[in-house]
């Protein structure tokens, strides 16, 4: 190879010039090294602190065994510059406050004491002030950080500051959960009001709830109940009549017992045509039952109707019964039936005879239920029924003003009156039975209105005359003393 083409790629590397020259230095200094350590050796004396800077940097860095390439890879401290500081050409380094990071820092690196070795540099250097370069500082060598320690102690304290944040989050979904009632939405009808063809004779509400929540529907005729599945979804088929149908929807927790902020209310209209005739059926009383009491709560339903008419017949004595004696407008030998009763068929197509039932005396008798609407269409129904008293049924009415009354029942004080008596208002219906007698006490005669077994005896006094009367069939009411 020519000298040409060495001096070409010299020209096109100065890295490499610069590595050679130092590599150079560095035999040189190793030749000067060996012949001090030959001295050092002739001359045992002289010791290690004879030692000038630039051999002791030399000698520790032979003694860590490491290169120059490999100790500017670990300081960032350029190869020549180290070179120079084991040659102690202090004129080729960039400056007084450089040259003492470099030493300082070199220093660290070969396990020797920075402050004596920048003093010892001091001491050889003399006072001769080389020329200022402007060049960046390298940084020191930053001594390692000591790992994050953990005591037993603080391993603890932090467990237990989770574990109490975790109760904490736990307690406070708990109370949310027990403080916030159940979610309630019915998507099936979307509306509140919804009008049905006139077929429809069922209906399938569907909704939404928390999951497992207990669903009730208030329906006529009673409350039925469905439970929502996993996912809060819920659903119920419902029976639906003529007319208005009213649901009242409710979300009940089971694990709380809070129910739903506000019930969904549900309105299903069935329209029926208007000249159409009622529909009309009698849930109470059953055909042919026999009663001890002859006061007969009479209900049932009725479609295309507007209100329901009861009239009861008589039709003879009960089995092994004597026939009544006397007269009535029902027959030549029967007792005088009650009043007819009518009611109004609500919304839902209910009716009942409510707080009036039917007062009918021993005997056999027939109740004829007839519903109507205002075009004029009816329908009618008829039960069979039989009443055969047992003791002593006794009906006491207060009617055109108040009266104090005192009951004794079989010879006993009756708790509903209690000892000192009690005083009824008008209007105020009391039932009392016994199996031989019941005596009442009145204040006031005439407004004290009875009705025994079924019939009606009306009052059997003046109003505001103090009596007390015997009731004792079958013998008529008498009567007494007693006080």
């Amino acid at each position: 190879m020519t000298t040409r083409d060495e001096a070409r790629r010299g020209a096109a590397n100065p890295r490499s010039d610069e590595l050679r020259l130092d590599s150079g230095r560095d035999v040189v200094g190793r030749r000067d090294a060996t012949r001090r350590d030959e001295d050092r050796a002739e001359h045992p004396a002289a010791g290690s602190a004879a030692l000038s800077l630039p051999e002791r940097l030399y000698a520790a860095r032979e003694r860590k065994g490491v290169d120059l390439y490999r100790a500017e890879r670990d300081t960032k401290i350029r190869a020549r510059y180290l070179a120079a500081l084991e040659r102690g050409e202090y004129g080729e380094l960039p400056g007084d406050v450089y040259t003492k990071g470099f030493l300082r820092n070199y220093a660290l690196y070969l396990s020797l004491d920075p402050e004596e070795v920048i003093g010892q540099w001091r001491r050889e250097r003399g006072n001769v002030a080389p020329p200022k370069t402007v060049l960046t500082i390298p940084k020191p060598i930053a001594q390692p950080r000591p790992g994050l320690q953990f005591s037993p102690g603080i391993v603890i304290a932090a467990l237990l500051t989770v574990l109490i944040v975790a109760i904490g989050v736990w307690l406070g979904i708990q109370v949310m959960r027990f403080a916030k009632p159940p979610t309630l939405e019915v998507t099936n009808p979307r509306e509140a009001t919804v009008q049905l063809t006139q077929d429809a004779t069922s209906f399938t509400l569907e909704g939404t709830s928390i999951p497992g929540a207990s669903i009730s529907v208030e329906l006529a005729g009673g409350t039925r109940q469905a439970t929502a599945d996993s996912t809060g979804a819920w659903s119920m088929t419902v029976d639906v009549r003529r007319g208005k149908n009213e649901f009242k929807i409710d979300a009940t927790d089971p694990d709380t017992g809070k129910h739903a902020e506000e019930p969904v209310m549900v309105v299903l209209t069935v329209p029926f045509t208007p000249t159409e005739a009622p529909t009309l059926s009698i849930n109470q009383p059953a055909d042919g039952t026999t009663f001890e009491n002859g006061a007969i709560a009479v209900e049932g339903t009725a479609a295309n109707a507007t209100e329901v008419s009861i009239v009861a017949t008589y039709e003879g004595p009960a089995s092994g019964a004597p026939a009544a004696s006397h007269g009535s407008s029902t027959g030549p030998s029967g007792p005088p039936g009650p009043a007819p009763i009518t009611v109004p068929v609500a919304d839902d197509g209910t009716w009942n005879t409510g707080d009036s039932p039917l007062q009918l005396t021993t005997g056999k008798w027939s109740i004829t239920v007839t519903a109507s609407n205002a075009q004029g269409k009816s329908a009618s129904l008829t039960r069979h029924v039989a009443v055969a008293y047992k003791g002593v049924n006794l009906v006491v009415t207060i009617k055109g003003g108040n009266a104090w009354i005192k009951v004794w029942v079989d010879g006993q004080l009756d708790p509903t009156v209690g000892r000192a008596g009690r005083t009824l208002h008008d209007g105020q219906v009391l039932t009392f039975t016994g199996q031989q007698s019941v005596e009442v006490r009145t204040g006031s005669s005439g407004a004290t209105l009875f009705t025994l077994n079924g019939q009606s005896l009306g009052a059997l006094g003046k109003r505001g005359i103090p009596e007390t009367w015997l009731f004792k069939p079958p013998a008529p009411p008498a009567p007494t003393q007693h006080q």
